[in-house]
């Protein structure tokens, strides 16, 4: 490795330890669980028994939220009698981050301890037996950013340079999840999620193109965080509200107002359900 890509690793080391150090002196709780929640689902946060809770502003190096429906406030507490760590608000490609800003934060929840990553995120729907408002547990992912988090200097403390990307998205919490919503008899489908970089929505073609590689739900999140939660060695699960049906012949215009709507819409569903299987996940 070159003089230059050992500094800037280095660099990247020292960001992420000090921020975890400044955590640390703030709080002696130890998370299990990390959550990240997207527009308009920060509901589940208010379910959270709060012992903690500290401003994205606050934290050495960390990212601040910018887009409407994030609120950017990092909370520790209790969730179904588990210990939480929890994200309101997450990082997008299109805000002008890099992809290692926008991990930043899985990387500093897995040095404070989380062995799971659960998160919730607004998503278009192109499978044409969605509708709106359906949510949807992820199986696997397409990254269609034209980037990834893991290029430049492979931070060895986390994983390995090439990590395996055959069961992203954990089979057993899968599982879990279409066991719980059957005992809840909640609709939950399972598909394929695609992420772009946005911030423009997608035209009919691109929506075309994207069905016929076999996306089930587009959004502009999750990809990024989910491949570093991967390189951590964290067992991970994604569950997506399904805001808007995109059918190529018959395109209808999206608002980021319509979006949050209908993901606050489905937000006590989705928490009762991540009540449900955080209660149920193994120790």
């Amino acid at each position: 490795m070159s003089k230059t890509k050992t500094c800037f690793r280095d660099e990247m080391m020292k960001e992420i330890n000090t921020a975890v150090d400044f955590l640390r002196q703030r709080t002696t709780t130890r998370p299990e669980i990390g959550l990240i929640t997207g527009t308009g689902l920060g509901k589940l946060i208010r379910q959270i028994e709060i012992n903690y809770s500290i401003p994205y502003s606050e934290i050495p190096y960390f990212p601040l939220s910018t887009v409407q429906g994030h609120q950017g406030v990092l909370s520790y507490g209790r969730l179904a009698n588990r210990s939480v760590i929890a994200m309101e608000g997450r990082f997008h490609l299109y805000e002008g981050y890099t992809p290692y800003e926008i991990t930043f934060p899985v990387r500093v929840m897995s040095k404070l301890g989380i062995k799971y990553l659960l998160i919730s995120s607004a998503a278009g729907g192109l499978n044409r037996n969605f509708k709106a408002g359906d949510l949807m547990v992820v199986t696997d992912h397409i990254n269609f950013t034209g980037s990834n988090p893991l290029a430049g200097p492979n931070l060895d403390e986390f994983g390995p340079r090439f990590p395996d990307m055959s069961h992203v998205y954990d089979p057993g919490l899968v599982n879990l999840a279409l066991m719980k919503t059957r005992e809840k008899r909640i609709n939950l489908h399972q598909g394929v999620y695609i992420g772009i970089t946005g911030p423009s929505l997608e035209t009919p073609s691109e929506t075309k193109s994207f069905r016929m590689m076999g996306a089930d739900a587009i959004g502009m999140s999750t990809v990024h965080e989910v491949i570093t939660a991967v390189h951590c060695g964290l067992k991970v699960m994604a569950i997506m509200v399904i805001t808007n049906i995109n059918l190529p012949e018959a395109m209808e215009p999206a608002s980021i107002e319509n979006v949050i709507a209908t993901a606050e819409s489905s937000s006590d569903l989705l928490s009762v359900l991540w009540k449900d299987i955080i209660t149920a996940l193994p120790q």
